[in-house]
């Protein structure tokens, strides 16, 4: 596992944008080449007691991060926790997994197979949070998934790896507000992910966000190369609580929204 938290964000943030290339392009248009604050990342998981949420989060707690929020998606059949660190500046993490029980017998038979190709000392291994996949599926394999879950289609391609990083936009020098953030995305041409609403949430959740739709990027399968989803830039405002500090937690519903930035199907 990592011993330095800022080390083990360099090498995500490296994994991400070579299969994200419009986030390089987007933290030159928001950060005019300021550095960027991250808000958080996010990781998907299957609930299997090989993989599951704890399993990643391990290599958090052990760099100081502490859990902090649980999230339950029904219609998606995923749970969620939240971590922060000690230090306030350091982003947070969201960890989501599928609860695999709850889809059919085809779909849980393809992923205990991915499950089975993980070797267990890669998990525990520095570089898991940004090893990508251990395992071979094919085309078949990943649109039998996608027929039941867009998440699972996602996890069995790209496997272990952020799918998206999120700009603090309340730290973003030159933008006032989510809105202003969205139309310079906009207007520079990148596609926000509008289910729910460009904007989900609000100043009356405490949290604001927008997300673009994810960049299409090559993917090796065990019996040919295609072309699908890879991974997001996020946008984050978050807003006072009655106690006048910032709210650091997540809304259910909106990240349900936020989810559907990865979507292969409309």
């Amino acid at each position: 596992m990592h011993t330095n938290v800022d080390t083990l964000f360099a090498n995500m943030w490296q994994d991400y944008v070579a299969i994200t290339p419009s986030a390089n392009k987007i933290h030159q248009l928001l950060g005019r080449g300021d550095d960027i604050i991250n808000d958080h990342v996010a990781f998907r998981t299957f609930n299997h007691p090989k993989v599951n949420v704890a399993k990643l989060a391990a290599h958090l707690l052990a760099l100081g991060y502490e859990e902090k929020g649980d999230y339950v998606f029904e219609q998606k059949k995923l749970k969620a926790k939240h971590y922060e660190h000690s230090d306030p500046t350091k982003p947070k993490v969201f960890i989501s997994e599928l609860l695999v029980e709850e889809f059919s017998d085809k779909l849980q038979a393809v992923v205990q197979r991915i499950v089975d190709q993980i070797d267990e000392a890669a998990v525990s291994a520095e570089n898991f949070l940004y090893s990508g996949t251990q395992w071979k599926i094919t085309t078949a394999e990943y649109e039998q998934l996608l027929e039941e879950s867009e998440y699972a289609a996602w996890l069995a391609a790209w496997g272990y790896r952020p799918n998206h990083f999120t700009v603090s936009v309340n730290y973003l020098k030159g933008y006032d507000s989510l809105e202003a953030v969205n139309q310079a995305l906009k207007d520079a041409g990148f596609r926000l992910n509008t289910s729910g609403g460009e904007i989900k949430g609000g100043r009356d959740v405490c949290l604001a966000q927008s997300s673009t739709m994810a960049d299409k990027m090559p993917v090796e399968f065990a019996d040919k190369t295609m072309e699908i989803p890879s991974c997001f830039y996020e946008f984050a405002e978050r807003f006072e609580m009655a106690n006048g500090e910032l709210y650091t937690g997540f809304v259910a519903a909106s990240a349900d929204k936020i989810f559907e930035s990865t979507n292969a199907k409309g």
